[in-house]
């Protein structure tokens, strides 16, 4: 089975940073997309970023030049590092995948999304 494990997530002062990582197991496939997404309470769950076998990256426009996603292929690792943060960040930070599906990079709709971890929560004051 697949299973993405995040980690790295806490509490922040404004301006601080995080370097969230998603271990992942259970798969062996070379053609995929991987991404981050977050979701507060009460509303849907919004793409971050992304990136697929390809190298070919996403951001969503808020976190453009403050957030970083980077992968470690022989780890099966995938990492988000979050500079500059805001208090507009603070939510649940999900690692998800999508396998044989390089080109839902440039979209990130999260129900393309089939495979997801527990979370990490994020929270910036």
């Amino acid at each position: 089975d697949v299973q993405l494990v995040e980690s790295g997530g806490g509490s922040v002062q404004t301006g601080g940073s995080l370097r969230l990582s998603c271990a992942g197991s259970g798969y062996n496939f070379s053609t995929y997309c991987m991404g981050w997404f977050r979701q507060v309470p009460g509303k849907e769950r919004d793409r971050v970023t992304g990136i697929n076998n390809r190298g070919e990256q996403t951001y969503t426009e808020s976190v453009k030049g403050r957030f970083t996603i980077s992968e470690d292929k022989p780890k099966k690792t995938l990492y988000l590092q979050m500079d500059s943060l805001e208090p507009e960040d603070t939510a649940m930070y999900y690692c998800a995948a999508a396998f044989l599906l390089p080109n839902v990079v440039a979209r990130m709709i999260a129900a393309h999304f089939p495979h997801s971890g527990q979370g990490t929560q994020v929270t910036v004051s």
